[in-house]
């Protein structure tokens, strides 16, 4: 898990996290990356951990409800862990008001749409809606992008405070260059950059909150073949419009 970037609340002086409370979510991060949950051998190789160690945290984490076990032996995160998803977006505005937004765009376009956010210092997948296309760009909630790379992750970095710039460049994360980013802010969208993921491009515009922070994107993403800026620039520029008015409380 990394540890040099967070959401941090200010500490007392000399008041440490829990070093091993740390290392033991950290197990949910290597589940959080396996689409059918991980045997106790392939966690213990995955976070190069004893089986002794690896179990033990997995013990901790089933115990807390966090994790389970499937009928095949193979650990996998638990549905508390969606509950508490889901607590998550309706505390920061961004539950479940803005699934019929990403809907009726994704109709209009006939394109995966999502909604991302900051965690850690990267953008994270926290709500999807997958078109009926066949051929269609697979991400799925919980997916981390680059701040480099990535159209959301541009529009994160571009249009972040100042306070959030400082966190994210004491992260080591890459930034896209400057023209990039400041092409970003006049025009109000973002292209991804093609080799993140080879044949898939994406578009992402901000999403503000009443303290007029960007707090998130919505991004539609495509096979390479199919992205016609023409075409899906203006619906998903009034998405964006639509959930930033839901977040600033207009009607």
């Amino acid at each position: 898990m990394d540890t040099i970037y967070s959401n941090r609340i200010q500490t007392e002086a000399g008041v440490r996290p829990l070093t091993t409370a740390l290392k033991t979510m950290a197990v949910l991060d290597a589940l959080a990356k396996s689409p059918r949950g991980m045997r106790l051998p392939e966690i213990a190789r995955a976070m190069d951990l004893s089986r002794a160690t690896a179990y033990q945290r997995l013990l901790t984490l089933v115990e807390a409800g966090w994790v389970e076990q499937d009928e095949q032996s193979r650990y996998r995160l638990s549905m508390h862990v969606c509950r508490l998803a889901a607590a998550a977006l309706e505390q920061a505005d961004l539950g479940a008001r803005v699934t019929p937004i990403l809907e009726a765009l994704v109709h209009e376009v006939k394109e995966t749409a999502s909604l991302a956010a900051l965690d850690r210092g990267l953008p994270c997948i926290v709500s999807r809606v997958d078109s009926d296309s066949v051929l269609r760009a697979e991400q799925k909630i919980g997916t981390t992008m680059s701040l480099e790379g990535s159209a959301s992750g541009r529009i994160l970095t571009a249009f972040a405070d100042e306070a959030t710039l400082r966190r994210l460049r004491d992260s080591g994360e890459p930034f896209a260059s400057e023209e990039i980013l400041a092409t970003a802010r006049r025009d109000g969208y973002a292209l991804s950059s093609g080799y993140t993921q080879v044949g898939v491009r994406a578009i992402a515009a901000p999403v503000f909150d009443v303290h007029g922070k960007c707090t998130a994107t919505v991004s539609l993403v495509m096979p390479e073949m199919r992205f016609d800026l023409e075409r899906v620039r203006d619906p998903l520029l009034k998405a964006a419009k639509q959930i930033t008015r839901l977040q600033q409380g207009v009607d």
